[in-house]
């Protein structure tokens, strides 16, 4: 833009002055599509032709400044302009080649209370969504100029996030700033786990929270189901394991149908060999008991076939209900390996172990075993296994399989090994640090709930155990993380309560897990921009 000299005074030469200046003030705004454009024809589209601005002597615009989003932007282009607000003629189109992102354009047209105008030329006022570079996954260019949006991404997440941007830079600042964004995720894995098997949560109730989650770019949610208190989802392998209340095949569909649309992956978990109680209810002769019969809470008998067969038999049913890229097989907290002597306890756990694995192995890498063949469960369903970081061991004749996910919530366990070590052997780990990231339900064995505020100014994805990071050096090799809600006393708290809860710590997950700089935002500011960004 073209300033003109500011005209002071009254006399009739500074008016006939101004009116010169009026008559010849130019706004400058030629750009063309390979600088995005968004008023440029895509390819195979006819061009367009878009109607000169008129001049204007008063009317200049300061550099603009970043929309307010949750999480923060990585960077934004500052340009003068008016921005971009929907008006009464805005629609929202896709471009041609673009096709696949129909329903993103039709979700924000809904969100904005726009026409959905499918593949047509953009105009004057409208949104424009393409599939288009080849950068990273999930990134996103937002281009505002010319009265128009251009959002393009090498994929449809990336393309959704932008869509993400473009609702709650409307929602805290009533436009879009002129300029270009330009995104991506730090991390790639980011989301939420919920337990809805110590306590149920109705298929809505779940929906909502995904809906959250998907405006602050959160794109995981895990669900752990079975567990010693209960079953949540119906099954028709073992129908008898099930119980009530439940989700029915049908929810879970819809649950992961609503993932797809919003970028979610949702995946289940089936923790074993412990945490196994509700199934053991229904088949105790599986139960793993000690040399003096005493039976152990959760935990199921590894030197008997027939639990592998039942356990098994469950993930293969869910692997395929869910269809995710990952499934989590748990491996955690095994009640055998939490005595002093687990072969003098357990023999036939340890007979089972020398039988397979030769004379030097014993109960750990009986377990170890256990965990691998497991994930080769879900490896043969064309997904990525996950575990527990307790279900890692060191220095026994059975290593865990390379491939399998560590996910870290605890170095409380026996034998507790840093994070560093499974670094150091070269492992991929998703972050769920227990001092940060662990809601559980009336803060039983000295467990407080998280705060937003605290994870915010403390955590990052280098802070995998207690509160110090780990080496930089690690840091590709720290795949994400996940905000954890565990119900081990499940009437604390109602449903609704969890939900108002946990909205606060989930925003500061997002904003930690997207930017890996230190945010600009104090903590007061941050909470006053997620409260206008996500409302509404």
């Amino acid at each position: 833009m073209i300033w003109g000299p500011r005209i002071a005074g009254r006399s009739r030469a500074a008016g006939a002055t101004a009116a010169l200046l009026a008559v010849f003030s130019l706004t400058l705004a030629g750009c063309s599509a390979a600088d995005g454009d968004p008023g440029a024809a895509a390819p195979g589209e006819p061009a367009t032709t878009s109607p000169s601005p008129s001049p204007s002597p008063t009317r200049s615009y300061p550099l603009s400044e970043a929309p307010g989003t949750v999480p923060a932007v990585q960077r934004h282009q500052a340009a003068r302009g008016p921005g971009w607000e929907p008006g009464p003629e805005s629609g929202v189109v896709i471009a041609e080649g673009s096709e696949g992102l129909a329903d993103e354009a039709r979700l924000l047209a809904r969100e904005l209370e726009l026409d959905y105008r499918g593949t047509v030329p953009a105009r004057a006022g409208d949104v424009r969504l393409a599939l288009a570079g080849s950068g990273p996954a999930e990134s996103y260019t937002l281009t505002t100029r010319g009265d128009r949006v251009a959002i393009t991404g090498p994929d449809e997440a990336g393309v959704f996030y932008g869509t993400r941007t473009l609702k709650q830079a409307l929602r805290t600042g009533g436009a879009m700033p002129e300029g270009v964004v330009t995104d991506r995720p730090d991390r790639a894995q980011r989301g939420l786990n919920l337990d809805i098997a110590r306590k149920h949560f109705t298929a809505e109730w779940i929906e909502a929270r995904m809906r959250e989650m998907a405006d602050l770019k959160l794109n995981q949610l895990g669900l752990h189901f079975s567990d010693d208190q209960a079953f949540r989802i119906q099954s028709d392998t073992h129908p008898e394991v099930v119980s009530d209340p439940h989700l029915t095949k049908a929810e879970v569909r819809r649950i992961v149908a609503l993932g797809r649309s919003l970028h979610i992956s949702v995946f289940g978990e089936i923790d074993s060999p412990g945490h196994l109680g509700a199934v053991l209810r229904a088949h105790p002769q599986l139960q793993l008991r000690s040399v003096q019969g005493v039976p152990r809470q959760g935990a199921i008998d590894i030197s008997q076939p027939q639990s592998a067969e039942i356990v098994d038999d469950l993930l293969r049913e869910y692997t395929a209900l869910f269809g995710a890229r990952w499934f989590h097989v748990g491996a955690d907290e095994y009640q055998a390996l939490t005595v002093r002597d687990p072969a003098a306890s357990y023999p036939q756990l340890a007979t089972a172990a020398r039988e397979r694995y030769g004379a030097g192995a014993g109960v750990q890498d009986l377990a170890e075993g256990w965990l691998n063949d497991r994930a080769a469960v879900v490896r043969g369903a064309g997904q990525i296994p996950k575990a527990w970081n307790d279900g890692f061991f060191a220095g026994g004749v059975v290593s865990a399989d390379q491939d399998i996910e560590v996910e870290y919530w605890t170095g409380k366990e026996i034998g507790a090994r840093e994070p560093s070590g499974y670094l150091a052997e070269g492992r991929k780990m998703v972050n769920l640090n227990d001092e940060y990231l662990y809601y559980v339900l009336g803060e039983p064995n000295e467990f407080v709930y998280p705060t937003g505020e605290r994870i915010y100014e403390e955590w990052t994805p280098l802070v995998l155990r207690g509160s110090e990071p780990v080496a930089e050096k690690y840091s590709d090799q720290i795949l994400g993380g996940r905000f954890a809600v565990w119900c081990d006393l499940a009437n604390s708290q109602t449903p609704e309560q969890v939900a108002e809860g946990i909205r606060r710590p989930l925003q500061a997950v997002s904003q930690k897990l997207w930017d890996a700089d230190e945010p600009s935002l104090t903590w007061t500011q941050f909470e006053s921009l997620a409260d206008r960004a996500t409302t509404g």
